[in-house]
């Protein structure tokens, strides 16, 4: 999840366990230890793209790792809170409670989180955007509410403020659970009215909602994605775009590390087109930048998550290709539109952009 809830999670659970203890103080550690584990990235820039690809959200989100942490740092900080009483297991619990939350929140995510370390396999539980507005601001309403209360008549309440913050968020990472089990249904109606067979499957939804959810099917030879808006019902039709996988484009590139860890991080979910300088690899998982209207009635895709793998460059042979965001206006304004039927908002002939030394690419689809 993004760094504000991250930050904002530590600090509720922070507030929950200290906050008798600590007061306001609960809140800002939480803050601290809320954000720790994403400071991987201050390693970030000495490492190659490959080995980033592995470091982020790897070791230091892992369960090994948090328990280590809680029990090293429970000693420095129980006697830091000597004066208010804070015994040193409820120190540890303190860096647990937190530090695991964050680690959960990020295995909603569909980017993985290495919980198993040193074991390879991510968790993704694909069930919420990587920012989403509405788990994090019933938290942040109640922290800012109850730093207010600051008397030891007032505790109760900002006990109660901070249950309903936590749990009113909780309560939306259920509803998501609810809903992406409602889109999966629709998509597997729709594959199996169709008598397509695909290998696997995953959804996830699209962003700052749970309601608008995307579908990557696994053909074998090609990846088909498809929208469907839990508004529309099961038996709604899904328009499913095909995007050939292509996996002789990286004839000759397997045994290089960057291939292997693109391979590794997306889970098998890319697509791969050969160019001049080796070849372009795209995460199918994180969706894609769409913009309508270069050719008349086309829709242009441009993966968020897309490299080069260049195996004659003297530096990093893994290349990230930067996605531009431009027209975000535009492309709310049709998902919103889109979420609530209006397919025409939303769809079109399909073309895959920003393949390295390409024009687009037309795509084939399935209505």
């Amino acid at each position: 999840m993004d760094s504000l809830t991250q930050a904002v999670l530590g600090a509720a659970v922070g507030e929950a366990v200290l906050g008798r203890k600590l007061g306001n103080r609960a809140i800002g550690w939480g803050l601290l230890f809320g954000t720790l584990p994403d400071l991987d990235v201050i390693v970030s820039p000495f490492l190659s793209h490959s080995w980033n690809l592995w470091w982020h959200r790897g070791p230091s989100h892992s369960l090994l790792v948090m328990i280590l942490a809680s029990w090293g740092l429970s000693k420095p900080l129980a006697k830091w809170w000597k004066r208010d009483k804070v015994s040193r297991s409820r120190a540890g619990w303190f860096v647990f409670a937190v530090w695991s939350t964050h680690v959960l929140i990020d295995c909603f995510t569909v980017y993985g989180t290495s919980v198993w370390w040193p074991f390879p396999q991510r968790v993704a539980l694909n069930n919420l955007f990587i920012i989403d507005p509405l788990f994090t601001a019933p938290m942040l309403v109640a922290l800012v509410w109850l730093a207010f209360l600051r008397t030891k008549k007032q505790l109760p309440k900002r006990r109660r403020l901070n249950a309903w913050g936590l749990g009113i968020s909780t309560a939306y990472v259920a509803l998501s659970f609810g809903m992406k089990a409602l889109a999966s249904s629709a998509f597997e109606a729709d594959l199996k009215r169709r008598g397509v067979e695909v290998t696997r499957r995953f959804e996830a939804p699209t962003p700052f909602n749970i309601v608008f959810w995307r579908s990557v099917a696994d053909r074998g030879d090609a990846l088909w994605v498809g929208y469907h808006s839990v508004f529309e019902g099961r038996d709604a039709p899904v328009r499913w775009t095909v995007y050939p996988k292509n996996e002789a484009a990286l004839a000759g590139l397997e045994d290089l590390r960057a291939t292997r860890t693109v391979k590794w991080f997306s889970n098998g979910w890319w697509i791969a087109r050969k160019h001049v300088k080796g070849a372009w690899i795209a995460d199918m998982r994180f969706g894609e930048l769409r913009t309508w209207g270069a050719r008349k009635g086309s829709v242009d895709s441009r993966f968020m998550f897309a490299w080069d793998i260049l195996p004659d460059a003297h530096n990093d042979p893994l290349q990230p290709i930067r996605a531009k965001r431009s027209g975000m206006g535009e492309t709310l304004e049709r998902l919103s539109a889109r979420m609530f039927g209006i397919r025409g908002k939303w769809e079109g002939n399909p073309r895959l952009e920003g393949v390295t030394g390409s024009l687009p690419e037309t795509l084939g689809f399935v209505d």
